[in-house]
């Protein structure tokens, strides 16, 4: 393959997942100015395995770039909402992308993108079981 139809290929895959990409990117910037950051300290109840799941649903769905994650983690431990919680949040915001997944299978592929998203929601929730063991330890 000559380096011209190489560029032709790129740009038209590029072509192709443009607008999932953009329509991801749009519905994670509509689900963060509609959803007001106490509404996620309501949904926790101070359960250990159902805080750690609600976090990874809620963290999925809400998905979103690392720095943001970390104020919104600040801002529910400041209202009360329990490391576990926290934890499983931040790890599936930056990790799982319920929103994503169409321009990631796209992208990669409908399997690799479905597994790789429940991999990382299990990993969310692992990961907010060892911190909660390990944290008390500290």
């Amino acid at each position: 393959m000559t380096p011209k139809e190489a560029a032709f290929k790129s740009l038209k895959a590029l072509a192709k997942t443009t607008p999932a990409i953009l329509s991801a990117i749009l519905f994670i910037g509509l689900i963060s100015a509609i959803i007001p950051k106490s509404f996620y300290a309501k949904l926790f109840i101070g359960n250990v395995i159902f805080d750690s799941v609600i976090g990874a649903l809620v963290g999925s769905i809400a998905a979103g770039n690392p720095v943001t994650s970390y104020i919104l983690g600040g801002e529910m431990l400041d209202q009360g909402v329990s490391l576990i919680a926290v934890t499983a949040f931040i790890v599936a915001w930056v990790t799982v992308g319920v929103v994503q997944l169409p321009a990631e299978a796209v992208i990669l592929g409908k399997r690799f993108s479905l597994f790789r998203n429940l991999l990382a929601f299990a990993s969310a929730i692992a990961v907010a079981l060892i911190t909660a063991l390990i944290m008390p330890i500290l």
